[in-house]
C-alpha cells in the first residue's frame, strides 16, 4: 500500500498544469463608448513550461458571452471568426492583439471604460483555470499606427 501511495505522489507531483507554466503579460480590455455591445480582451500569452498548452474558452462576469476569436483574410476583407483553441507552444509567445488574436466578450452588461477593472478566467486544454483582473484602456484599432 505504501509502494502505490509513494508511486501516486511521485506522479502527481511530477503534473503541471498549463496555467502554471503560462505566464499572462500585458493584459487589458478595449474601452469602448457607452451602448456598445461588444469589446474584446488582449493580452501575450507566455509559455514558460517544457510542453506547449492550448487556451480553449474564456469568460467574464462582463459579458453575455465570450468567445476565442481571430481575424482572417477573406477576398481582400478581414473578417473575425471564432476559433477553439488559441496554442501557446513550449518556450514560446502567442500574442493576443487588434486585427489578430483576441477574446472576445459579446453582449456586454455593463459599459467598459477606461480605467475600470474586469475579471476573465482563462481555461487550458488540461482543465486548469487562470482567473484574472485586468484594466480597461483604450486600444487603438487595427491599422491606425500614432
Amino acid at each position: 500500500m505504501r509502494k502505490l501511495f509513494v508511486a501516486s505522489a511521485l506522479l502527481f507531483s511530477s503534473l503541471t498544469f498549463a496555467c502554471e507554466d503560462v505566464i499572462i503579460e500585458n493584459a487589458f480590455a478595449r474601452a469602448v463608448p457607452p451602448g456598445q455591445p461588444n469589446s474584446a480582451a488582449f493580452m501575450t500569452l507566455d509559455n514558460h513550461g517544457h510542453h506547449d498548452a492550448s487556451l480553449v474558452s474564456a469568460s467574464s462576469s462582463v459579458a453575455e458571452v465570450t468567445e476565442l476569436h481571430t481575424h482572417t483574410d477573406v477576398d481582400g476583407v478581414m473578417q473575425m471568426r471564432q476559433i477553439d483553441t488559441i496554442e501557446i507552444p513550449a518556450g514560446q509567445q502567442t500574442h493576443l492583439q487588434p486585427g489578430g488574436l483576441h477574446v472576445m466578450l459579446i453582449g456586454l452588461k455593463q459599459n467598459l471604460a477606461d480605467g475600470d477593472q474586469i475579471d476573465l478566467t482563462l481555461t487550458f486544454a488540461d482543465g486548469s483555470e487562470k482567473a484574472l483582473e485586468i484594466p480597461v484602456r483604450h486600444a487603438m484599432p487595427m491599422g491606425h499606427t500614432h
